[in-house]
Order: C-alpha cells, then sequence, then structure tokens
C-alpha cells in the first residue's frame, strides 16, 4: 500500500470505522467516552440521510490528528448487491490550507436496525459500525440537518451538520444530546470549517 494509500485509510477508519476490527490496524484508539453507548434513538430514513455533511465535532484520535474542514457525503451506489450507499470522506490535513485528502467507500444498512445502524468499508471485506443514535426531524429540503454518530466502544463520536458553521442554538443543542446520550464532552474536539 503506498503511502497516499496509508494516509487516505487512516483518515476514513477515523471518519468512519469502529475502534474494534480495522481501527487498531491504522493507530491507537482513543480513551473510552461512553461506558455505555445507547441504541439509537430514532429510525433513519436513507434518503433523508444522503448528501453532504459538515463534521461539527469529534472525539479526537491519533490518526486523524490535524484534519479540518471534514466532510462525508453519502449517495446511493449502481448496484444490486447490499452496500448500496457511496460514502465520500474528505479532510484538510493540518489545516484547512493543508493538504486535501479524499476516499470512497461503502455502507450498507443492518438489518432490523430502522435504518439507523449501518456497516461500512474503505478496504476490502471489513467493515465497521456506524451508529447514527440521534438525528434531527427532516427540514424543508427533506434532509435531517443534523446527526450524532457514534458506535458500540464508546471510543468514537461525530456531530455531523448541513451547514459548515451551525449556529449556537444548534451548537448548544448538539453538547447538550452528547451528554445525554452518555459521552464526556471534555474529549469533543471542535473541526475547524471555512466560512461561507
Amino acid at each position: 500500500m503506498t503511502h497516499r494509500h496509508m494516509r487516505a485509510f487512516a483518515l476514513t477508519a477515523s471518519l468512519i470505522l469502529a475502534a474494534g476490527g480495522l481501527g487498531g490496524c491504522v493507530g491507537s484508539p482513543g480513551p473510552v467516552g461512553n461506558v455505555s453507548v445507547p441504541e439509537p434513538a430514532k429510525p433513519v430514513e436513507l434518503n433523508a440521510y444522503l448528501g453532504t455533511w459538515f463534521e461539527y465535532g469529534r472525539y479526537e484520535a491519533s490518526f486523524q490528528g490535524g484534519c479540518e474542514g471534514v466532510t462525508a457525503e453519502y449517495s446511493l451506489r449502481d448496484t444490486s448487491g447490499e452496500a448500496k450507499i457511496r460514502v465520500v470522506n474528505s479532510c484538510f490535513k493540518d489545516g484547512l490550507d493543508g493538504e486535501f485528502s479524499q476516499a470512497t467507500g461503502r455502507a450498507k444498512v443492518v438489518e432490523g436496525s430502522d435504518g439507523a445502524k449501518l456497516k461500512v468499508s474503505f478496504f476490502g471485506p471489513f467493515f465497521g459500525d456506524y451508529w447514527v443514535l440521534d438525528r434531527s426531524e427532516p427540514g424543508a429540503d427533506g434532509l435531517y440537518q443534523w446527526s450524532i454518530v457514534g458506535e458500540p466502544s464508546g471510543r468514537y463520536l461525530w456531530m455531523l451538520t448541513r451547514e459548515a458553521q451551525p449556529d449556537a442554538q444548534l451548537q448548544a443543542l448538539l453538547e447538550r444530546r452528547v451528554r445525554e446520550l452518555g459521552y464526556d464532552w471534555q474529549l469533543v474536539r471542535i473541526t475547524e470549517q471555512p466560512e461561507g
């Protein structure tokens, strides 16, 4: 695997994959920030989840160090297989003026999860957990406006919004919900996003 591919893999693992499985292969996992990760609070309608998300904040991990301007884009894949969602993760390393990195993966909805649990892969046949723990109601455009994503180990957490710069009210809501879900807010790292 080339250095470039290793960097892309490390980025995508840090954004999506659980601490178990592949997470341990790309760097040291962060501390456990939630010893009892709850089941997702609401069902997730796939079409309302598709589109571009901006990372508002996350639990940091050694292999995600310096990632800013993080985005994730979800779309339907033209396939008849199980993994019908295309995932494109992007970030700038070492600040918004740093090197741009992007990787593409695939995801599938876990049967019986009301759409709130996915398995995501950026590396061969290996899939990691991706749980939409909570999300907004659909907006005027029919899309969810924010989501809180975790996985069973409690070491990884992401807060996603449709706007690069969420307003103060949404920031406060996300912090409150993260705390209510049992996460340690002191471990949260707010992601730098471009203005405007």
